[in-house]
């Protein structure tokens, strides 16, 4: 009884401090059925961006545990039902200005790191794991006469890319396709199949993941 009033309190807390995240962000959006938890993030939005939480996102109640940054008119929208796990490290979600970042219904994000600065795109129920990280640009400049290179990055559906991983600029991965720990992908991973190695290279296939646990 008392565990279940110390819940409520808590909950009611929560909405209190996400109403305030919405006031001090406009455009920042969490659904009805959005989890509570998500009062525990950090947000920064910049005019015109728009941050969509939608019903049944899940994360965890870890101060400073989900990392949200939003440049000018820049949209992040994040499906139904994902969970944002960030109690070891920390989901960083960077959109620059303009630019677009999404992510299917029942996605798992843990402890990654999503930088776009022009798209990128997960399918449904994709899985990145804990340290990964997704960039669709160089970053910087490579030097005066070599200007920085952004192309959009495609996660499908049912994918999932293991830890440590890193996605580099104008690669898609394949739907049904695994990506294992500690790759470099530098090229697009077709679909069913299973890639690795620094550069990832096309190593097996892989069956339907639609069903996998």
């Amino acid at each position: 009884m008392w565990a279940a009033a110390r819940l409520r309190a808590i909950q009611a807390w929560d909405r209190l401090r996400l109403t305030r995240h919405c006031a001090l962000n406009p455009g920042l959006v969490f659904e009805p059925g959005a989890s509570t938890n998500l009062a525990a993030g950090r947000y920064s939005l910049e005019p015109g961006a728009r941050v969509i939480f939608r019903a049944g996102v899940h994360a965890d109640r870890t101060p400073g545990g989900l990392v949200v940054m939003a440049g000018p008119n820049a949209t992040i929208d994040i499906g139904p039902g994902t969970w944002l796990r960030g109690e070891i490290d920390p989901v960083r979600l960077v959109a620059f200005e303009g630019a677009e970042l999404t992510t299917g219904p029942d996605s798992f994000l843990n402890g990654c790191h999503i930088s776009a600065k022009q798209r990128v795109r997960l399918g449904r129920r994709a899985w990145v794991g804990l340290g990964s990280r997704v960039f669709d640009s160089d970053q910087h400049d490579f030097d005066a006469e070599r200007a920085e290179r952004i192309a959009p990055v495609e996660i499908g559906d049912h994918t999932w890319v293991a830890a440590d991983v890193t996605i580099t600029k104008g690669v898609r991965i394949g739907n049904h396709s695994i990506v294992g720990a500690r790759s470099l992908v530098t090229r697009d991973v077709p679909d069913h199949k299973l890639a690795f190695g620094s550069p990832a290279e096309v190593r097996g296939d892989v069956g339907d993941r639609s069903e996998a646990p």
